[in-house]
C-alpha cells in the first residue's frame, strides 16, 4: 500500500459519528472564538505542536504560521530555555514550534514551509520507528498509536532524512524508543526508554540530543512529572515538554513546558481559540 500523503487519505475510514462530532465541535468553536484574542498584553512563550503536515495541509500550515507572526516572534527551544533559566520577566511574546512522532511528512510537508518562513522547530522522533512503515490495523497502529480502523499507511523519517533536517538547523529530540506511556512503566523501564533513544540519536546524528517529549503528553495520565522530569535531567536532557496547554512565563521549569496541540488544517478561528487559553 502506498504511503499516506494527504489528510483525506488518512481520514478516509473515520466513522460518521466522529465526522459529525468534529463538525459540531468546529461550529461550537466558531462561536466560542468570536470574542477570543491571543494575548498581546502579557509576556509569554507558547509552544504550538503538530504531528503531521500532509500535502493538503500545507496551505493551512503556512496560513497558521503567517497568522501567528502577527502576535509573536518564532524562536528556538534553546533560546526559550535561556529565557526560562534567566528567571527574569520575559520581554515579549514568542512561539516555539515542535512536532511529535517523526512522520515522514515532517520532511516533505513541514520543513520546506518552516525554511521558507525562517521558523525554527524541534522534531521529536521515536527511534524504534525510524525508517519504518506503519501498516493499517497492525498491532503497532492499533496498540501503540491508536489508529485502529484507519485505512492508511504511515511512513516515518529515516536516518538520512533526519540528518538532512539536522543539517538544515532543525533540532532532533527524543520521543522515547518505543512510544511508551511512561506512567505505566517502572522507573528503570522509563529510564531505559529515555536513555536508549538518546544514545541512538546521538550515535547516528553525531550531535547531542538535549530535548525530550513523553508520548501522549498528559501529566499524571501519560507521564509522571515529578519522576520523569527528574529522570530526564539525570539522563542528560535539558528539557521535557508536555501536552498540557497554556503559556509559559518567567521561571518556567524546563522539565515541565506546556504546549498547545494544533492541526495544520484547522481554521484560524480554532487557532485563535486554543492559543488564547491560559
Amino acid at each position: 500500500m502506498n504511503s499516506t500523503e494527504t489528510l483525506t487519505q488518512f481520514s478516509a475510514r473515520t466513522p460518521l459519528s466522529l465526522c459529525l462530532r468534529a463538525a459540531a465541535r468546529d461550529a461550537a468553536l466558531r462561536v466560542l472564538s468570536w470574542n477570543r484574542r491571543i494575548d498581546s498584553s502579557n509576556n509569554w512563550i507558547r509552544f504550538p505542536f503538530y504531528h503531521h503536515v500532509f500535502e493538503d495541509e500545507r496551505a493551512g500550515f503556512h496560513r497558521q504560521l503567517t497568522y501567528l507572526c502577527n502576535f509573536g516572534e518564532f524562536i528556538s527551544l534553546d533560546d526559550a530555555l535561556t529565557m526560562f533559566d534567566a528567571g527574569t520577566k520575559i520581554d515579549g511574546r514568542y512561539f516555539c514550534i515542535t512536532f511529535d512522532d517523526g512522520l515522514k511528512s515532517c520532511h516533505w510537508g513541514a520543513a520546506p514551509i518552516l525554511n521558507e518562513l525562517s521558523v525554527p522547530a524541534v522534531f521529536y522522533v521515536i527511534t524504534d520507528m525510524i525508517g519504518r512503515r506503519l501498516e493499517p490495523d497492525s498491532d503497532d497502529a492499533r496498540v501503540t498509536f491508536g489508529f485502529q480502523g484507519r485505512d492508511t499507511t504511515l511512513d516515518f523519517l529515516d536516518w538520512e532524512e533526519l540528518r538532512q533536517l539536522a543539517d538544515s538547523g532543525f533540532v532532533i529530540g527524543s520521543h522515547t524508543s518505543g512510544h511508551a506511556k511512561l506512567a505505566t512503566l517502572e522507573t528503570a523501564e522509563a529510564r531505559i526508554e529515555m536513555q536508549k533513544s538518546k544514545s541512538e540519536l546521538e550515535a547516528a546524528l553525531l550531535r547531542p540530543c538535549k530535548h525530550f517529549c513523553p508520548p501522549y503528553g498528559i501529566p499524571g495520565l501519560h507521564f509522571l512529572p515529578a519522576r520523569d522530569g527528574g529522570l530526564a535531567r539525570e539522563v542528560g536532557y535539558r528539557s521535557l515538554v508536555s501536552g498540557q496547554r497554556g503559556p509559559n512565563g518567567a521561571g518556567t521549569d524546563p522539565f515541565f513546558i506546556k504546549r498547545d496541540h494544533l492541526l495544520a488544517n484547522w481554521g484560524l478561528h480554532q487557532v485563535r481559540y486554543f492559543m488564547s487559553l491560559d
